[in-house]
C-alpha cells in the first residue's frame, strides 16, 4: 500500500470521525459490483480493508444484494459467495426485495445512524450516496481499494455546522455590552459584595479587644492614686516640719 494513499485514506477518516463522529468498528456495506470487482482484481476485502482504514471494520451486505446476485445467474457466482461470507443487516424489504441499490439507500436513510460506509462500483448509486452528507463512500481502481474525497454535499454541512456553533469576537462583545446595558453585570457585583459582607468580625475576638482597652484603661487610674497619696504624704511633712519651726522659736 503507498504511503501517500494511506496519508490520503487518514486524512479522510480523520474528518468523517470528527465531524459526523465514525467510530470503530467501521461498518461497511458492500453490493454485488463491488465484490465483483474485488474478486476479479484479486483483492483480500477482508484482510486488506482494516488496514486501509486503520482500524477495524465490520463488512456486511443485505439479503437484497444477495438475491440480485442469485437472478443474475452465474456471471456473478463468485461476487455471491464472496458476499454471502459477510454479515447481514436488516432491511424493510423481508417479503418483497428490491435491487441491491434501493436496499443500501434506504440504510442511509435519515442521517445515516449507524455511521454505514457504501462499498460499490455501481456509479449511479455512488452520485445518489454523495447527494447525503456524511456517508464514505468506497470503490475499487487500479487494483486498489479507494475511499472517495468528502463530497461538496458532507464539507457545506460541516461548514454550516461550524457557522451555527461559533460565536463570532463582535458577537461576543454585543453580549457583553447588552449584559452590562441591561444590569446583569451590575447585579452580580453587588451579590458578591453582600457575601463578604455577612461574615463579620469573630465576636470573640471582639471580647478580647474589649479587655484589652479595660487593663489599659486602669493602669492610668492607678497610677494617678499613688500619686495623690505621696502629693498628700508630702503635704503632711511640710506641715510637721511647719509646727516644729514654730515651736522651737
Amino acid at each position: 500500500m503507498g504511503v501517500t494513499r494511506q496519508k490520503h485514506a487518514k486524512k479522510i477518516m480523520g474528518f468523517y470521525k470528527h465531524n459526523f463522529q465514525f467510530r470503530e468498528p467501521f461498518q461497511v456495506l458492500l453490493d454485488g459490483t463491488f465484490c465483483q470487482a474485488a474478486l476479479r482484481n484479486k483483492i483480500q476485502i477482508r484482510e486488506q480493508l482494516p488496514g486501509y482504514l486503520d482500524g477495524a471494520a465490520q463488512l456486511c451486505t443485505t439479503r437484497c444484494v444477495i438475491k440480485e446476485l442469485e437472478s443474475l445467474g452465474k456471471a456473478l457466482y463468485g461476487a455471491k459467495l464472496i458476499a454471502q461470507r459477510f454479515q447481514f443487516r436488516n432491511c424493510s424489504h423481508h417479503k418483497n426485495p428490491v435491487s441491491g441499490s434501493t436496499c443500501l439507500l434506504s440504510m442511509i436513510e435519515d442521517g445515516n445512524p449507524h455511521h454505514y460506509f457504501i462499498a460499490t462500483q455501481d456509479q449511479d448509486l455512488s452520485n445518489k450516496v454523495k447527494r447525503k452528507p456524511g456517508i464514505p463512500l468506497l470503490f475499487i481502481i487500479q487494483n486498489t481499494m479507494v475511499l472517495d474525497k468528502p463530497s461538496p454535499k458532507s464539507l457545506a454541512f460541516v461548514q454550516k455546522l461550524q457557522s451555527n456553533q461559533l460565536v463570532p469576537e463582535y458577537q461576543k462583545q454585543s453580549i457583553v455590552e447588552l449584559k452590562e446595558k441591561e444590569g446583569l453585570v451590575k447585579q452580580e457585583g453587588e451579590k458578591r459584595r453582600k457575601r463578604k459582607r455577612a461574615g463579620g468580625p469573630n465576636p470573640l475576638s471582639c471580647l478580647k479587644k474589649k479587655k484589652k482597652k479595660t487593663q489599659e484603661g486602669q493602669e492610668p487610674s492607678a497610677d494617678k492614686k499613688k500619686r495623690r497619696k505621696r502629693k498628700r504624704n508630702r503635704v503632711k511633712a511640710e506641715a510637721m516640719q511647719s509646727v516644729q519651726k514654730n515651736e522651737g522659736e
